[in-house]
């Protein structure tokens, strides 16, 4: 299943590139002045300046949080000069808002760095193949500016083996990476980034497309101990040896993290985890007799997992045996993190597991464990954060598996809720309402009724009452997903209380343009806005035009917009990217628009951008 360090301040992004120096509207000095308005002589006005200049630099080695350094860099040209030389972690949600030179020439001492590419519906197929988001262009300007750089994390980017060579070539010291959602590169690539990155201490492959081919790129790590931390590669398709990733964890002693492929049997399991009881999170691969376990024998999971008394998360279980579950017993009272995402197992199944798990924070699911299974998960929890309950079927006609009852009981049970993801084919507005009385510090609430403008399955009601609640009675909302039969009353409820609502996903919902209009008036820290399916056109598009350049981006497909409207606000914010790509928009006589991707950029329009992208 699919599903994220500082960020350039949004004032800053939003400037000119003539003004990168300081911040808009800077009134701040680095030279203080004299009575008579004259700069004083250098001796008398420098050493004071560099005292502040030095305090400054210390205080600002303990500010981690983005938000905190976007706001200090804007205070005067001094901070906002301090700050760029003193970050260390750099977070750009979006490739193509702002060129690789531009970022270097303020950001000189960066160590870490997170980029994002495609836009998120690029995991649910809804970007067409070779959209773009390479990243060889940062990769080539990184390696060349920061020769220091210890960590890289690429989220929904294409990365080929020679991105990779060129990373591992000019970075050194290199120690993590991590590759979440992309695509482009293979085993030789990895071969490269082993063998070269002596220091490696990560290296996550998140739900990438890997290419196959049968370089052995696990033994090209060190032959000697490793520096090894984490070790992700569940989703590589291609075998590996195992005796080479055997003696790869036996001389990796400081690895914590280990997360296996479909291809490791059961039996080789153990083995690994025999060879590392100091395993943290592991990543079981397939949990059952399957092909590759033929061989096997002796197999005694239990006594295994027994041996590896600091695991506190666990995922994998992909084609899982349930037989083998009551093995997970000695470790489960200790869990934190379990991932039955890929677990086809009855609510039965998953009770005998679930009534050990007391400590449970994060919690992953398919909807075959039922309504009754998460009744079981809220008699136990107690102190659940996060809940996902995917569905094993998403088509419109399929069995309801989990429901209103299922939401309710988790809302009575799991009262520290933060967060949940809640696929299902039944819902209410008072099991909605409950939630958020019972759980108002919901920080993230993505509720998905499966099939278009399902109404309360009880009263028949639109859901406009059970949004309503969620957005007045969860204060801290900062990310929304809406569904089912919803009218304008819901957003107009969304805009009234939804005031730190940062991302909202839409679909299948609204009577009419007032339903955007409410939102994009109504929603000053919203940051990111997808919507499918939905009756907006033109009017409620050019709603948001005092709101676009304080937003990361705006995804609407299937609407109801023109040519037309796209282009005025093109013609409008001359610094938004407007991107406009589907079969509908192919067609010559056919005015209106399938995709509207916009986005904010300091680099303007890009020059990557495939034939089928028009870019107004």
């Amino acid at each position: 299943m699919k599903e994220e360090g500082s960020e350039m301040s949004e004032d800053e992004e939003r400037e000119n590139t003539t003004d990168l120096g300081a911040p808009c509207g800077s009134t701040g000095s680095s030279k203080t002045r004299g009575s008579n308005g004259d700069s004083p002589s250098s001796s008398s006005a420098s050493f004071p300046d560099q005292v502040l200049e030095n305090v400054l630099d210390n205080v600002l080695h303990f500010l981690t949080s983005r938000k905190d350094r976007n706001s200090v860099s804007l205070v005067c040209k001094s901070w906002y000069h301090t700050e760029s030389l003193t970050r260390s972690d750099l977070f750009i949600g979006n490739c193509y808002s702002l060129s690789p030179a531009r970022a270097i020439e303020r950001f000189r001492k960066v160590r870490s760095v997170v980029l994002k590419g495609k836009p998120r519906f690029a995991d649910f197929n809804m970007v067409p193949p070779n959209w773009g988001a390479h990243s060889g262009r940062w990769i080539s300007a990184m390696a060349g500016a920061y020769p220091w750089l210890e960590r890289l994390c690429l989220k929904r980017m294409s990365v080929t083996d020679g991105d990779l060579t060129v990373l591992a070539d000019g970075v050194p010291g290199f120690r993590e990476l991590l590759l979440i959602c992309c695509e482009g590169f293979g085993p030789a690539g990895l071969a490269v980034i082993a063998s070269k990155c002596r220091q490696l201490r990560v290296l996550d492959l998140i739900d990438d497309d890997v290419l196959e081919d049968d370089v052995d790129w696990l033994s090209c790590f060190p032959e000697t101990s490793t520096c090894l931390e984490s070790l992700t590669f569940d989703c590589v398709e291609s075998p590996v040896d195992f005796d080479v990733l055997e003696r790869l964890v036996a001389r990796s002693p400081f690895l914590k993290k280990l997360k296996l492929n479909r291809h490791i049997s059961i039996g080789q399991l153990q083995r690994l985890m025999l060879q590392a009881p100091q395993l943290t999170h592991l990543g079981t691969g397939p949990f059952g007799l399957t092909e590759a376990a033929q061989g096997d024998h002796e197999v005694n999971l239990t006594s295994a997992f027994a041996s590896c008394r600091s695991l506190i998360g666990l995922s994998g279980f992909r084609e899982i045996e349930p037989d083998y579950l009551p093995a997970i017993s000695p470790i489960c009272a200790n869990l934190t993190e379990l991932n039955f995402s890929y677990a086809n197992i009855t609510s039965e199944q998953l009770r005998s597991v679930i009534l050990h798990c007391h400590k449970l924070q994060n919690f992953w699911v398919l909807d075959s464990v039922r309504d009754e299974g998460l009744q079981a998960v809220a008699s136990t929890c107690k102190d659940l954060r996060e809940l996902r309950v995917f569905p094993m079927d998403a088509s419109e006609d399929s069995e309801v598996l989990v429901s209103d009852i299922g939401l309710a009981a988790i809302s009575e049970g799991c009262r520290k809720l933060r967060s949940i993801l809640y696929f299902c084919q039944h819902m209410t507005n008072a099991a909605v309402v409950t939630m958020s009385k019972n759980c108002q510090e919901l920080v993230v609430f993505r509720l998905c009724i499966m099939g278009r403008h399902l109404p309360d399955h009880i009263t028949g009601e639109p859901m406009d009452e059970g949004f309503g609640a969620i957005v007045m009675n969860c204060k801290r909302l900062t990310r929304l997903a809406v569904s089912g039969l919803l009218t304008d009353k819901a957003f107009a409820y969304i805009g009234k209380y939804g005031k730190l609502v940062r991302t909202l996903s839409v679909a299948f919902a609204g009577n009419s343009d007032m339903a955007l209009r409410y939102v994009l008036e109504g929603c000053p820290k919203l940051q990111k806005l997808e919507i499918r399916d939905s009756p907006f056109g033109d009017e409620a598009l050019l709603s948001g035009l005092h709101h676009y350049y304080n937003m990361r981006f705006l995804w609407m497909s299937d609407c109801k917009l023109t040519l037309r409207g796209c282009k005025e606000v093109a013609e409008r914010m001359p610094h938004m990217v407007v991107e406009l790509f589907g079969e509908r928009t192919k067609e010559e006589n056919d005015d209106s628009v399938e995709t509207l991707y916009m986005y904010r950029s300091l680099a303007g329009p890009r020059d990557d951008a495939p034939p089928f992208v028009a870019i107004l």
